[in-house]
């Protein structure tokens, strides 16, 4: 599963999601995560600017969380419609924490929101069988 994290200087959330000059993004798993790249994004930040949502949304359709500092309400509409869960923190909060606790939690047993986010990519599996017994 691939997570997101809207930050400024690379270890922290710190960002809107409109105005991150980064995202990094990581492959997390159980068994712990990786750092796979950061979208950087230039001077596109001037408040308003809707056009600068579509970058952002596309360079984090394949993951399924997004952590952010804050986001606009068309924003979130936009990353919800993608498929994305954000995610708001209420400080900024190291990226390392974060995918910690990340890790433990899948470790564990994920509450029905996280169980769904790791589906996020896998091919759906439909099951004849099933729905001729329930149906």
């Amino acid at each position: 599963m691939k997570v997101a994290f809207a930050t400024q200087d690379m270890k922290r959330v710190d960002a809107h999601f409109g105005w991150a000059k980064n995202l990094a993004i990581y492959e997390i798993a159980p068994e712990g995560s990786r750092f796979i790249e950061a979208v950087q994004f230039g001077d596109d930040v001037e408040d308003g600017n809707e056009d600068k949502l579509t970058a952002r949304i596309d360079a984090i359709r394949d993951c399924a969380i997004l952590y952010v500092a804050a986001i606009g309400g068309s924003g979130a509409a936009r990353v919800v419609a993608a498929n994305v869960h954000p995610m708001k923190v209420a400080e900024p909060q190291p990226i390392a924490e974060l995918l910690e606790k990340l890790c433990a939690v899948l470790k564990g047993n994920p509450p029905p929101w996280l169980r769904k986010a790791l589906l996020k990519g896998e091919e759906r599996k439909f099951d004849f069988a099933e729905e001729v017994e329930h149906g």
